[in-house]
């Protein structure tokens, strides 16, 4: 037990009120002399001693003072965690929970929702509820995490904890889904007359990325149009210098996709995005500000570029204009925490909650001993 606040038991200085008012009390009974009394000698008075009246009111009140300045000061309790067994199971794991004995049996999802709750849906972040759960459960409260054989939600690292966790894996009650395809980018395409073969092929691998009728709609109009939506991907297909209304569309966040023969600012550098099998650069990029530049480094015919012609060319296309996702998906056996992760402080239990209980109790029995018929005078 501890304090988080001592300098407040200053306040127990305030004891010494209901003494100094119990003593007080012995001043109002006032000897009253009688006549017939007034000739008899007098003796001499007796030594009088301090003597408190009502002691058990008394030690009431000092009581309560000494309480209030204990809550005042935030007594605390360390290592008063339950140290109970805690077995956190993932949603896609099955397993019947009587089986898990007496233990603390929660969702390994946010919030961590006790069992009897509903199964929670969707991918949640494994990896960073089972860091939280080291971190926030006593050293010594054994960690049993239950997990399918295929995990959802993995991060790049293996996981490294405070305490052994008994990795437990089980059947999958979910079936694994197919990953959802991301939405496929939509493409804009400006082209002149000198490009128009080249249209086809571009045409070809937007209709490839559908997943669903009218999912990725290509607009195709010659190098006068209107510019799109910077949450397009602009397709120039245009020869020579590049209009400034397409260079600041570029600044300002826009991806852009340009033939070869397309004119690029002096002193420009591209890094090689794309290779062919033997290692020679097809596709290059570089930053312009908000946005992003790829370029072609031959004309799009298969004469120059074979690949057209290939069955994976819509696939190395889109891995060209957005790269996918890093997968997050780990065989439960192979993503077993490790030991040896730093190990955190866990904090106080507050005990104020208790103190205000058992103030305001003893405060009941005090107004109950102050406010008695049997009393005669209230200090």
């Amino acid at each position: 037990m501890g304090l988080l606040f001592p300098a407040a038991l200053a306040a127990l200085a305030a004891l010494i009120v209901p003494l100094v008012i119990h003593i007080a009390r012995r001043s109002e009974q006032l000897p009253t002399d009688f006549a017939a009394l007034r000739w008899l000698r007098s003796r001499p008075k007796p030594r009088s001693r301090l003597r408190f009246d009502e002691w058990p009111l008394l030690l009431l009140r000092l009581m309560l003072l000494a309480l209030a300045a204990l809550w005042l000061a935030q007594p605390v309790l360390f290592g008063a965690g339950d140290e109970r067994p805690y077995v956190a199971i993932m949603p896609d794991a099955q397993v019947d929970p009587a089986s898990l004995g007496d233990a603390h049996i929660h969702w390994l999802a946010p919030g961590f929702p006790k069992i009897d709750q509903p199964r929670p849906e969707g991918p949640q972040p494994v990896a960073s509820l089972i860091r939280q759960l080291d971190a926030e459960l006593p050293a010594s409260t054994a960690l049993t995490i239950v997990a399918p054989a295929i995990i959802d939600g993995a991060d790049a690292d293996r996981l490294r904890l405070s305490r052994k966790v008994a990795w437990r894996i089980v059947p999958r009650a979910i079936p694994p889904s197919a990953d959802k395809a991301a939405t496929p980018p939509v493409l804009s395409i400006r082209a002149d007359a000198s490009h128009s073969a080249a249209l086809r092929y571009i045409r070809a691998a937007a209709r490839a990325w559908q997943t669903r009728k009218r999912d990725s709609e290509v607009d195709s109009f010659d190098n006068n149009a209107p510019l799109p939506e910077k949450d397009r991907i602009l397709v120039w297909l245009v020869s020579g210098t590049m209009p400034d209304s397409v260079v600041t569309w570029i600044r300002q966040g826009g991806t852009m996709i340009i033939a070869s023969d397309t004119k690029l600012p002096a002193n420009q550098t591209m890094v090689p995005l794309w290779r062919d099998g033997d290692g020679v650069p097809l596709a290059e990029a570089m930053p312009v500000d908000k946005g992003r530049l790829i370029r072609f480094t031959r004309p799009l015919t298969p004469a120059h570029m074979p690949i057209l012609l290939e069955a994976d060319f819509p696939v190395q296309l889109r891995a060209l204009i957005a790269p996918p996702p890093v997968p997050s998906r780990v065989a439960a056996i192979d993503y077993a925490p490790l030991t040896g992760g730093r190990a955190y402080d866990q904090p106080p239990h507050p005990l104020r909650p208790w103190f205000a209980m058992l103030i305001a109790l003893l405060l009941f029995a005090e107004r109950w001993l102050a406010t008695s018929r049997r009393r005669n005078i209230a200090p």
